[in-house]
C-alpha cells in the first residue's frame, strides 16, 4: 500500500513537519461525525458526498492525522479510493446533519481580509480612503477556536439587536509551518481546505474597535462546511494559493451571492499563513481564513452595479450606501437561514453546504413555546383602529 511504500526518511521528515514531495499529494475528503465527545469521530467521505466510512483503523480524530500527516494520510487515501470504487465493506450514507466542524476545535483560528474589495467598499461607504499599507500587509484577527459549530447547527445569538450577519469564506487547515516561513513555504504547509461562516455581530463591532484591541464579543462561534478536502481534490481549481471557484450564498432561500473566489483574492493563502508565522511557529491544526469573498462592481449606465452579489450583509449595506446614500437591508433575524456552498468544476458540491438557522438562546423549541404562549390578539373597535392608524 501507499503507507508501506513510504520510506523511513520520508516518514521521519513528515513527522518533523519538513516538506516531502510524497506527503504533499493526497486526494481525499474528510469529515467529523458527532459521537457525544468534543472531538467527534473522523470519517472519510466519498467524492460525491453520498457515502462515508469510519477511519477508526487509522485515526479517531482529525488532529491525530494532522500531527502525523506523512504516515496517516496515505492510509486515508487508500480508504478514500476504496470508498469511491465501491470496495469499502462498511460504508454508510453520509449525513451532513450529523457533522461537527471537520476540526471541531483547533489550536488557533486566524481570519484574514484577503479580498481588499470588501475593505474598499466599507471605506468608500463612509468616504474614507484605504491606507496604502493595507495593500502590502494583510489584515487579520484571532478568533475563538475552542467551540466551532457544525455545518447545520443553529447559530445562537443573545439578541437580534446585535446586528447578526453571515460571512461566506474559505479556510485552510495547516500542518507545521516554521516561524519566518516565506509565502511559498507556507503554501507547502496547507493540508486541507473548507468553507466557513464567520458569524459577525455588526452592532458590537464599533465599540470594540474603539477600544483598540480588536474583535472579541462581536465574533461568536464560527461554522465550517461538512467536509474538508485536500488540495489535489480541488484539481485545477487550486492555483496560485487560491480556490478558483464560485462561492454561493443563499439567505432565506434566495441567492444573494455567487462570488468568484480566485481572481480578486489580493493575498493568497501562502501570504496569509506567512503573516501568521512572521513572529511565531504555526502548528499543525491551525486554521486560517480568507475573510469575506468579495468581487468588484461594474459600471452600467453611469451607475455602479455588483452583479456577483455579496457574501455578507454588511457589504450589501455598503453597496446601498454608495448607490442610494443609505443602507436599506436589515441584518438577520431569528428564524432566518443561511446556506453557503461551492460547486466544483464538475458541477457537484465540493465541500457540502453550510446550512444554518439563526435562533435565540434556548433554540427553536423555546421560540416555538414563546410564540404559543403569546396572548391572542384583542379585537380593536373600528373607530379606535382608525384613530390609531391616523396617529401612525
Amino acid at each position: 500500500t501507499a503507507a508501506r511504500s513510504t520510506s523511513l526518511g520520508e516518514r521521519r521528515a513528515a513527522r518533523r513537519g519538513a516538506p516531502s514531495p510524497f506527503s504533499q499529494h493526497r486526494t481525499m475528503k474528510l469529515a467529523t461525525l458527532k459521537d457525544g465527545s468534543r472531538d467527534g469521530q473522523l470519517v472519510v467521505v466519498s467524492r460525491d458526498l453520498t457515502l462515508a466510512h469510519y477511519a477508526t483503523g487509522i485515526a479517531h480524530r482529525l488532529q491525530q492525522v494532522l500531527d502525523d500527516w506523512g504516515f496517516m494520510a496515505p492510509q486515508l487515501q487508500d480508504l478514500y479510493a476504496a470508498l469511491n470504487a465501491g470496495r469499502a465493506r462498511h460504508a454508510f450514507p453520509f449525513d451532513p446533519a450529523q457533522c461537527m466542524a471537520p476540526l471541531p476545535r483547533a489550536y488557533q483560528w486566524a481570519d484574514g481580509s484577503a479580498y481588499l474589495n470588501h475593505v474598499e467598499l466599507v471605506r468608500k461607504a463612509r468616504n474614507a480612503e484605504v491606507p496604502e499599507s493595507f495593500y502590502q500587509d494583510p489584515l487579520m484577527y484571532q478568533g475563538g477556536s475552542d467551540d466551532f459549530i457544525g455545518p447545520t447547527d443553529d447559530v445562537v445569538v443573545p439578541s437580534e439587536a446585535m446586528g447578526i450577519d453571515f460571512e461566506a469564506e474559505i479556510a485552510v487547515v495547516t500542518g507545521d509551518v516554521k516561524m519566518g516561513a516565506t509565502p511559498e513555504q507556507a503554501l507547502d504547509g496547507i493540508r486541507l481546505v473548507m468553507l466557513a461562516n464567520d458569524v459577525s455581530l455588526r452592532n458590537l463591532i464599533p465599540a470594540e474597535l474603539a477600544k483598540g484591541f480588536g474583535f472579541f464579543q462581536s465574533k461568536p462561534a464560527t461554522a465550517f462546511s461538512p467536509v474538508a478536502v485536500t488540495l489535489d481534490e480541488l484539481g485545477e481549481a487550486w492555483a496560485g494559493g487560491r480556490v478558483h471557484l464560485a462561492l454561493q450564498s443563499n439567505w432565506n432561500g434566495r441567492k444573494v451571492g455567487l462570488c468568484e473566489a480566485g481572481p480578486e483574492m489580493t493575498f493568497h493563502f501562502g501570504q496569509l499563513i506567512a503573516h501568521v508565522a512572521k513572529t511565531r511557529n504555526v502548528r499543525a491544526g491551525s486554521i486560517v481564513g480568507s475573510g469575506t469573498v468579495s468581487n468588484k462592481g461594474v459600471e452600467k449606465n453611469g451607475r455602479m452595479e455588483w452583479p456577483r452579489g455579496y457574501s455578507c450583509i454588511a457589504e450589501k449595506r455598503c453597496i446601498e450606501t454608495i448607490q442610494d446614500g443609505a443602507p436599506s437591508t436589515d441584518f438577520m433575524r431569528y428564524g432566518d437561514t443561511i446556506r453557503i456552498e461551492m460547486k466544483g468544476l464538475d458541477g457537484r458540491s465540493m465541500f457540502g453546504a453550510i446550512d444554518q438557522e439563526i435562533v435565540a438562546p434556548g433554540g427553536r423549541a423555546k421560540a416555538a413555546a414563546d410564540e404559543a404562549a403569546k396572548p391572542a390578539p384583542v379585537a380593536v373597535p373600528d373607530d379606535a383602529a382608525e384613530a390609531q392608524a391616523s396617529e401612525d
